[in-house]
């Protein structure tokens, strides 16, 4: 029998992906699942789900010690009373195109074009469903990148739901890694990969930013996603640039219309150039490549993936 469970919301004015990394360190992962979700654009919400009444008191505390207590004042908690919610939310999720893709749930499974690669994703506790002008963006570019160009590594920051990840490894059958900053966008993204036979192709690491030594070892990169937001995209410019090597392809999303000269800066300043530029639904995505006379950026790779 279907019991109620317990919302508990935070509504950040920045950063809201490194907010919730730093919630899902101190958090019980037994106790809760967090979400980090965008109301609209610009405005970002973070939810913790529990399936019992959390004290509010400790919570709070919590909150305060991983952010601040301007964060933590925004707290509400609210009892969700039984429902599936999977399917109603399901009920008026319609398909997205995007190119050769195609980004849809299972109950429209088998009404694609056999010409589109389907890729089923449900309703799901991590960012980016394709329901959304940055990953619908960012698959636009893909599709016309790998109309010219075959990318024979890749490397998806930020994966959120894998969508970017789980299109690259079906359209080109070649390596995905795959990182997120959040334990449950990691586990999610697995499951997602699985359900669309793309995890065979595509290894998810926890991670915070590109330091790590999994992806050096994997460098270069012939294209890096990196779907994010401003304020990340801009710390990660050189780790990112570092790892593409002449001729490899960056795509970038996670900006406003407003935002694109601020985040284009710090690339340019890696050695990158832009090629491309689409926008939709107030949201931007850019396309950039290491021209094939610039200086390496990384070392001939020692292991696969």
């Amino acid at each position: 029998m279907e019991t109620s469970s317990f919302v508990a919301r935070l509504r950040p004015r920045s950063d809201p992906q490194e907010i919730a990394g730093r919630l899902t360190e101190l958090l019980d992962a037994d106790e809760c699942v967090l979400s980090v979700f965008e109301e609209k654009p610009g405005v970002w919400a973070i939810e913790l789900h529990f399936s019992e009444a959390p004290d509010e008191a400790v919570l709070r505390d919590i909150i305060a010690a991983a952010t601040d207590d301007e964060l933590a004042s925004t707290l509400s908690v609210e009892k969700i009373e039984a429902r599936d919610w999977v399917a109603a939310s399901l009920a008026g999720l319609s398909a997205v195109p995007a190119g050769r893709f195609v980004v849809q749930g299972s109950h429209l499974r088998g009404t694609e074009s056999p010409s589109r690669i389907a890729i089923e994703i449900e309703a799901a506790l991590a960012f980016g469903t394709g329901h959304h002008g940055t990953t619908r963006g960012c698959l636009l570019v893909l599709d016309e990148l790998i109309k010219r160009k075959h990318p024979r590594r890749i490397l998806d920051v930020g994966t959120g739901t894998a969508v970017l990840a789980i299109a690259a490894a079906r359209a080109l059958h070649r390596p995905v890694l795959a990182s997120d900053i959040d334990r449950t966008s990691v586990k999610v993204a697995q499951a997602n990969a699985h359900a669309n036979r793309a995890d065979q192709y595509i290894r998810f690491v926890h991670a915070a930013g590109v330091d790590a030594g999994v992806f050096r070892r994997n460098a270069p990169f012939d294209l890096v996603f990196a779907n994010i937001l401003l304020r990340p995209l801009q710390r990660l410019s050189a780790p990112i640039a570092r790892l593409v090597p002449p001729g490899g392809h960056v795509i970038l999303s996670g900006l406003t219309n407003d935002q694109k000269t601020a985040a284009l800066a710090f690339y340019r300043a890696q050695g990158l150039v832009l090629i491309k530029t689409v926008r939709l639904e107030g949201w931007t995505t850019l396309l950039l490549t290491r021209p094939r006379h610039s200086r390496p950026a990384v070392a001939r790779r020692s292991r696969a993936i």
